[in-house]
């Protein structure tokens, strides 16, 4: 689970310097209809995996709600099929 938190907060990163690109060239309005709020809160449930205790019951369904979500960088060379769901 590790490879895909590390996978999944990259290509958010990369997401959010093409969002800047995307405001520096063209004004922050580009911006409204951006994905950037749920890149924040993709960013943030990783965050809250990484610092939950294995034990903690709801370690099962976070885990599976990242394998979901990192399912929209399946075409990324780097995506391995072994997260899917």
């Amino acid at each position: 689970m590790d490879d895909l938190l590390k996978f999944l907060v990259t290509r958010i990163n990369d997401d959010n310097h093409a969002y800047a690109y995307v405001a520096e060239t063209m004004g922050g309005e580009a911006l409204l209809d951006s994905h950037l709020p749920m890149l924040d809160l993709i960013e943030q449930l990783a965050n809250d995996y990484n610092a939950m205790a294995s034990s903690d019951s709801r370690s099962a369904g976070l885990a599976y709600a990242l394998r979901v979500l990192g399912q929209s960088y399946a075409e990324h060379p780097a995506y391995q099929q072994e997260w899917r769901p």
